[in-house]
This record gives C-alpha cells, structure tokens and sequence, in this order.
C-alpha cells in the first residue's frame, strides 16, 4: 500500500521536515545551553557518571549537544550531528540507564528510559538516511 499522495505532499513540505528536526534536538540544545548557564551543576551531573574527569565530560557534552544541534540545520552536514548526538545518546544511555544492573520497581523506569533513548537514537539514523537520500546519496 503507497501513503496517499496528501500525506505525502504535507510529509514533503519544509516546514514538516524543519519541525522534525526541532523535535529531535530540542532536549539536545535545551540541555546544552542549560549546563552552558550553569557550568556547576553540569560538572555535578557529569560526576555522578563519571566521576573521574566531571569537568571534561561536562565540556564535552556542552559541546556535542550544541554543535551536534546545529549541524541537525546545516545543509550537507546534518549526518554529522545526527551522528555525534546518536553516539552521545548510546554512551550516555549506556552510562545512566543501566537497568540490567538493578532490580525492583527501578528496573522498569531505567528500561523504559533506555529503550526511549534507543527510539531517539533510531530518529537520528534516519533522518541521516534520509538527508543522505535527499542529497543524492546511495541507500
């Protein structure tokens, strides 16, 4: 069964694919200029994951989460930031939502969290395939 060509025509439209790409890095830019304004508590934050180097882990991600966001704009490179945020995405879901490690009701709250990131990371694959079928690229 093909979409119905209205489907089609609005999934098309500029404004659908640029709403889109809000969705997808709007906790992304969100997050970052936060830890950006309060660079204590993004160093607070990066140490309950890694405590051994908070600060550089905080500057990472700061940067990742901004820059990563705007090339999600950039015509040419938007596989570059859906790539930089995707494996953002894993380390950290892999670092913060390790429900394999814990039991009890705390299971299911860090299983739904890590799957959710998982469907997020799934949302930056695609829109690289799909920017990269857009600009010519071979699927």
């Amino acid at each position: 069964m093909t979409q119905p060509r209205a489907v089609v025509a609005i999934d098309s439209t500029p404004f659908m694919h640029m709403l889109a790409r809000l969705c997808l890095v709007a906790p992304f830019a969100v997050s970052g200029v936060i830890k950006l304004s309060d660079w204590r508590g993004a160093v607070v934050e990066s140490a309950a994951l890694v405590p051994s180097a908070p600060e550089l882990v905080a500057a990472a991600t700061i940067v990742v989460q901004l820059v990563g966001s705007a090339l999600i704009f950039s015509r040419g490179w938007s596989w570059l930031g859906a790539g930089m945020l995707a494996v953002f995405t894993g380390i950290a879901t892999l670092l913060g939502h390790a429900f394999w490690a814990v039991n009890g009701p705390e299971k299911a709250v860090q299983m739904a969290a890590f799957f959710e990131h998982a469907a997020i990371i799934g949302g930056f694959m695609l829109l690289a395939l799909v920017d990269g079928i857009r600009n010519g690229a071979e699927p």
